[in-house]
């Protein structure tokens, strides 16, 4: 089988030149979420407009009825779909149903994690697809573009899967791009979001995961595909677009989205010091900052100084188990120990931190969750970040997932994964704690949500806005909240655990749970309020700062 050329010798794209006869009037419309910018959807964009095609990019979370009116209007050759997470499927479905009953008829595909590993299951839970883009997408959606839009046979596309005469088909497999560096710069069309006034914008550094945690797709999409797993830009083409953000578009907080940032090892730690070198060189340390994910054994006390003396100011860790054997389970390869460490050395360096954490494990027991709360307790015993947690879940293509299905103790459907516990009180009492506590932790709303994000302004504060305020002061009282509403949130969970463990049942004493959450939102508003009122002056100029900057 055979797929249509469009790189060069070099693993590079033709100019736009070579194609200057095309017929490129019909354009492709791309849906996806777009909170926060879609980098996916981005460089798919962008490499379909270097080749001279017009691309209208929508925010999946529109009206269908605004959608449909896009599509009427701009008659696509194409509309693709970006879904990550396959719990967003039905919701996928409704739309294409929407648009097919509507009467939209062009090519349908669809692209993500969740269609790459699992392409059978959604050629036959989505019938409107016509096709699936598996893996990295950008030369695999090209070349279908162009095949519809000269009537040629898109079907023998590398990289795509389909359906013919009743069964699924899967074309070989693209290589994933060996050098990231030949796409161009994502498009993004979206405005930035801003924090105080600094606006935000996502950036990628490299793709892929060298880790093998048993419940994570991303490092599974990685390595289902032929190619080197792991891949890193240049690091003057990641300042390039740096400086060219911050000069055309007032960015000065950029949230590196890589799942694993180049840190671990001799050879990457190599890069992040060329990383700072760059940023010095070309005049933006002290302009601008950013964010990074990474495991903790990447942490280093003399790395992280010079990153954050560079820009650093945030660190995610998926901390995920209190325990080493939860670690284990969870196939992390680290210890509690070195995520202690990590831990600490943040705090030590002044770099704010937050992280992800597992309650609930398929190996959980009440000892393990008693193991794992005071893990928690003991981080974030100072008040210095909002604790969260979650269930594990046992996604599509995740070794955890077979393992699971192999023991006969997977359950639920391909939107909802679940899987039973050994011990089946553990199951009530998930779901207790969840219907108790579930507004401290989950949603962009919820209690740890708000607190973080006032911890987050007073980072950008310290690294971004000029002296002049009583930041310290205000630390102090964000702290006691912090504080106060993290051992709310133990003491509820530890006290519904030890009464299913002591077969009791669930513990009724939370009718004043829902009062006192919003106390503490109540208070920290009200300290916020009174920062904001007591440094007005200084916090004006620090946004008009940033306001010709953007200028």
């Amino acid at each position: 089988m055979r797929s249509l050329t469009l790189l060069d010798e070099r693993g590079a794209m033709p100019s736009l030149q070579a194609l200057s006869e095309q017929d490129a009037t019909r354009p492709v419309v791309l849906i996806g979420f777009q909170k926060q910018g879609n980098l996916g959807i981005g460089y798919l964009a962008a490499t379909l407009m270097r080749r001279g095609h017009r691309v209208k990019v929508l925010d999946f979370e529109d009206a269908a009825e605004q959608i449909l009116a896009t599509i009427e209007a701009e008659a696509p050759v194409v509309v693709g779909f970006s879904l990550i997470f396959q719990f967003y499927l039905p919701r996928f479905r409704a739309l294409m149903q929407y648009l097919r009953n509507h009467g939209v008829r062009c090519h349908f595909t669809i692209g993500g994690h969740f269609p790459s590993l699992s392409h059978e299951r959604t050629l036959e839970l989505i019938p409107e697809v016509d096709s699936v883009v598996r893996f990295e997408g950008e030369v695999t959606l090209l070349e279908l573009v162009e095949s519809l839009i000269h009537d040629q046979d898109w079907r023998r596309i590398d990289g795509l899967a389909y359906r013919r005469d009743g069964r699924f088909v899967s074309n070989p497999l693209r290589h994933l791009l060996d050098d990231l560096d030949v796409l161009p710069f994502p498009y993004r069309q979206y405005e930035p979001t801003a924090i105080l006034g600094q606006r935000t914008m996502p950036i990628l550094a490299s793709r892929g995961c060298s880790r093998t945690c048993s419940f994570c797709s991303i490092h599974m999409f990685y390595r289902a595909a032929p190619g080197r797993v792991v891949r890193i830009r240049k690091v003057t083409e990641v300042v390039r677009e740096m400086k060219d953000l911050y000069q055309n578009r007032g960015i000065t907080l950029f949230l590196f989205q890589d799942d694993d940032f180049p840190l671990f090892g001799p050879s990457w730690r190599r890069w992040a010091l060329s990383l700072v070198d760059e940023l010095y060189r070309q005049d933006l340390v002290g302009k601008v900052i950013w964010k990074i994910s990474c495991r903790a054994d990447a942490v280093e006390p003399e790395l992280f100084a010079t990153l954050r003396d560079a820009g650093l100011y945030l660190v995610y860790m998926g901390l995920e188990s209190g325990s080493d054997d939860g670690l284990d389970v969870l196939h992390k390869e680290i210890t509690v120990a070195e995520n202690l460490r990590a831990v600490e050395t943040l705090k030590s360096l002044g770099v704010m931190w937050e992280f992800g954490f597992m309650l609930f494990d398929p190996s959980s027991t009440f000892e393990s969750i008693e193991t794992n709360v005071g893990f928690l307790r003991r981080i974030v015993d100072d008040g210095s970040v909002a604790a969260v947690f979650c269930k594990m879940l046992p996604y599509d293509g995740t070794p955890i997932k077979e393992t699971l299905m192999a023991q006969g103790r997977f359950n639920g459907d391909v939107c909802n994964p679940d899987y039973d516990f050994l011990d089946p009180r553990i199951a009530r009492c998930y779901e207790a704690i969840g219907r108790t506590v579930g507004e401290w932790v989950r949603g962009s709303d919820c209690v740890a949500a708000m607190i973080n994000h006032a911890w987050h302004e007073v980072f950008v504060m310290e690294r971004l806005f000029e002296p002049g305020a009583d930041l310290v002061a205000y630390k102090t009282a964000l702290s006691a909240v912090t504080k106060f509403s993290n051992n709310i949130l133990f003491s509820v969970v530890e006290e519904i655990c030890d009464g299913f463990r002591e077969g009791g049942g669930e513990c009724q004493q939370y009718s004043g749970l829902g009062q006192i959450r919003e106390q503490i939102l109540a208070t920290l508003v009200q300290q916020r309020n009174r920062f904001v009122y007591e440094n007005q002056s200084w916090l004006l100029k620090g946004i008009s700062k940033q306001t010709l900057v953007t200028a």
